[in-house]
C-alpha cells in the first residue's frame, strides 16, 4: 500500500513536471519577466510657447506624482493613511478608500502634486507609497494670452489654444526603458533595454507679451466700467496678417484653468457671431468707390431719420437731412448708407462681402474659429437691400472685422491672419516658418486710399471722436447694432458696440477690433470702445517706436550666433 501511494506520488509529480516544462512553459516565463523586469515610459520634453521677442507663455517644470502599492500596506493601517492623505492632497476620502482596496502593485492616488504637499507626505513615512518624477505645463503669466495660448492636461496634451494647434509640434515622442528588480521588486537600475525619449519643439507666436499686456489691460477697464456681458480686442499687422495680440473677457488663469468656467475659456475673437452694425458700412462703401457708382462729394437725401423699406422703417440715431457720401459713413447714417446700397444693387453688394472675407473662416491658426453668417442674394428679404449694408442680417466675428479694416489699411488686399510665427527645436534652429499671405486683391490703391480718407473724417470728425489720438492721424468706423431676441425682434436694451480702425493713417502700422457684448448704461460704439482704440494704439505705437533700436540689436546677435 505505501509502495503504490509513493508510486501514485511519483506519477502525479511527472506529470506536474511536464504540465510546467512542456504546456505552461511559455506563460510562466513570461510572469517570472514581468516579475523581474518593469517597463518605464520615458516622457519627452514638452516645447517651449514663447511670443514674438522669445519671452516664454508656456514652460515645463519638474513636479513629483504619488503612487501606492496596495498589496504593501497592512489593511490595518490603510483608514489611519487615508485620513492623512485627505488632510494633505484635499482629496474626498471614498475616492482614496476606492484606490487603495485595490489588490494591485501600483495604483496613482495624485498625479503632479506641489512640492510642499510632497515634502507633508514624505514626512508622514508611509510604508506602501512612493513619488515618480514627472513634468507639469506651467504658465508663468497665468491670464495673459490664455485664450491664445490654451493649455495641455495632467498627461501634457494641449486641449485647448495653441497648445492643441500645435500638439503634434510640442508634445515630441515618447522614449521607454526596461529596467531589472530584484526579488524584493526593487529597481536595480541597470536598464536591459532603452529608446530615448524625443523632445518636442518650440512655438514661436506673432504676438508681443508687452502689446498683448497693453491690449489687455485696457479692454478689461472697458469691459468692468461699462459691466459688458463679454468683450474681445485685436491688434494685427495689416500688411503681413501677423496678429500682435488678442483678448477676451471673461477670461481664466491658465494655471487654475480646471476651476474655470466653461464661458470663460471660450475664444469670443474667433468663435461668436454677432451683427456688426455700422462698422460693416466700410463694406458698402468700398463698393461703391470701387464700382464708381458715388464719389465723395455726392448727395444722399437722409429724410430727416426716418426712412420707409418696404414694410420696414429705417431710422438714424440723429436726423439729418443732405449729406455727402462722406458725411454719410463720417455721421454714420444708415438711410444713407442704404440708399447708396441700392445704387449698387444687391448682386454688387454681395460679391463685396464674399470679397471682404465675410461668410468663411479667415483660416486663423487656432482652433474653434466659425464662418460666419452671409446669405446669398436669393435668400435676401424685401429689406434686405437696406438692413444689410448696416449690419443687419448678417453675422460677423471679431477676427473677420480686423481682416476687413485691414484691407483699407495696406492698400486693398485681404491677408490671412496668423499667430504662429515659426516651429523650431530646443537648440534653437528652425524647423518650420509660416510667412504672409495674401488671400485675394479686394480693393484698388486708390478705392484704400480714398477710404481711408473717409475713414479718418470718422475720428475727426464724425461718430468717432473719441478715438482720437494726440498727434497722430488715424482712421476708424464705430458700430452700434442692436442683439436680436429669442422671439426674433430686435432688443431696444441689449447692444454690441464696437470700434474698427488703424493707425497711423498716412502709414499704417497696427488695425485694432474692439468688441463690447451688451455693455451698459452706455452703449454705442463711438463711447465705450472708441476710448480703448485711442489707449491702446497710443501707448502700441510709442512701444514699437521704442522697439525698432531694441530688435535691430536682437537681430544683429542672432545673425552672429547663427554664422
Amino acid at each position: 500500500m505505501v509502495f503504490f501511494i509513493f508510486l501514485f506520488f511519483l506519477g502525479f509529480c511527472i506529470a506536474r513536471l511536464f504540465i510546467i516544462q512542456f504546456l505552461r512553459s511559455g506563460y510562466l516565463s513570461e510572469l517570472a519577466r514581468k516579475q523581474h523586469s518593469v517597463f518605464v515610459e520615458l516622457e519627452p520634453r514638452r516645447g517651449t510657447i514663447y511670443d514674438s521677442c522669445l519671452r516664454p507663455q508656456a514652460v515645463n517644470t519638474a513636479v513629483e506624482s504619488l503612487y501606492a502599492s496596495p498589496k504593501e500596506i497592512p489593511q490595518n493601517d490603510k483608514e489611519e493613511i487615508i485620513e492623512k492623505l485627505s488632510s494633505i492632497l484635499h482629496i474626498e476620502r471614498d475616492y482614496l478608500r476606492d484606490r487603495l482596496s485595490r489588490k494591485k502593485s501600483f495604483v496613482w492616488l495624485a498625479r503632479k502634486i506641489t512640492p510642499q504637499q510632497a515634502e507633508e507626505i514624505r514626512a508622514c513615512n508611509i510604508k506602501g507609497l512612493g513619488f515618480i518624477k514627472e513634468s507639469k505645463r506651467c504658465y508663468p503669466n497665468g491670464y495673459l494670452a490664455s485664450h491664445i495660448v490654451g493649455f495641455a492636461g495632467l498627461d501634457n496634451i494641449g486641449l485647448e489654444g495653441i497648445e492643441l494647434a500645435c500638439d503634434k509640434y510640442l508634445k515630441g515622442e515618447s522614449g521607454w526603458a526596461m529596467i531589472l528588480r530584484d526579488a524584493r521588486q526593487k529597481k536595480l537600475d541597470m536598464p536591459q533595454q532603452m529608446v530615448l525619449p524625443k523632445d518636442g519643439y518650440d512655438v514661436v507666436l506673432t504676438i508681443d507679451e508687452v502689446i498683448q499686456y497693453i491690449a489687455e489691460q485696457q479692454l478689461d477697464k472697458a469691459f468692468n466700467t461699462y459691466h459688458a456681458k463679454g468683450a474681445s480686442i485685436i491688434v494685427m499687422d495689416p500688411h503681413t496678417g501677423q496678429i500682435l495680440a488678442l483678448a477676451n473677457r471673461p477670461t481664466f488663469d491658465l494655471n487654475d484653468y480646471a476651476n474655470s468656467l466653461k464661458d470663460s475659456r471660450r475664444n469670443r475673437a474667433i468663435c461668436d457671431l454677432f451683427e456688426p452694425g455700422s462698422v460693416f458700412k466700410i463694406v458698402t462703401a468700398s463698393a461703391a468707390i470701387e464700382e464708381k457708382k458715388v464719389s465723395e462729394e455726392d448727395k444722399f437725401f437722409c429724410e430727416n431719420g426716418s426712412y420707409k423699406v418696404a414694410t420696414h422703417t429705417l431710422h438714424d440715431h440723429r436726423p439729418h437731412g443732405w449729406l455727402t457720401f462722406r458725411e454719410v459713413i463720417g455721421q454714420s447714417s444708415n438711410i444713407g448708407t442704404s440708399k447708396v446700397a441700392q445704387v449698387l444693387g444687391k448682386d454688387i453688394l454681395y460679391k463685396y462681402i464674399k470679397l471682404f472675407g465675410f461668410g468663411e473662416k479667415t483660416g486663423i491658426d487656432l482652433p474653434g474659429e466659425i464662418t460666419g453668417v452671409a446669405h446669398q442674394p436669393r435668400f435676401w428679404s424685401q429689406i434686405s437691400i437696406a438692413t444689410i449694408p448696416m449690419g443687419q442680417e448678417i453675422g460677423v466675428t471679431a477676427i473677420q472685422l480686423a481682416s476687413a479694416i485691414s484691407v483699407i489699411a495696406n492698400g486693398g488686399q485681404l491677408m490671412k491672419p496668423y499667430i504662429i510665427k515659426e516651429i523650431r527645436d530646443k537648440y534653437g534652429e528652425q524647423i518650420k516658418t509660416f510667412s504672409p499671405v495674401m488671400i485675394r486683391k479686394v480693393l484698388s490703391l486708390d478705392t484704400a486710399r480714398r477710404m481711408n480718407k473717409i475713414l479718418q473724417g470718422v475720428i475727426e470728425e464724425g461718430t468717432g471722436k473719441l478715438a482720437k489720438i494726440d498727434g497722430v492721424l488715424a482712421a476708424g468706423k464705430t458700430g452700434t447694432a442692436q442683439k436680436l431676441e429669442p422671439n426674433g425682434t430686435y432688443s431696444h436694451n441689449k447692444f454690441t458696440a464696437s470700434f474698427i480702425g488703424f493707425a497711423p493713417a498716412d502709414d499704417p502700422l497696427i488695425v485694432i477690433a474692439v468688441i463690447l457684448d451688451e455693455p451698459r448704461p452706455y452703449y454705442f460704439g463711438g463711447v465705450v470702445a472708441a476710448p480703448v482704440f485711442k489707449n491702446v494704439a497710443s501707448d502700441v505705437l510709442k512701444y514699437l517706436k521704442a522697439r525698432q533700436p531694441m530688435r535691430e540689436t536682437l537681430v544683429l546677435n542672432e545673425t552672429a550666433r547663427v554664422n
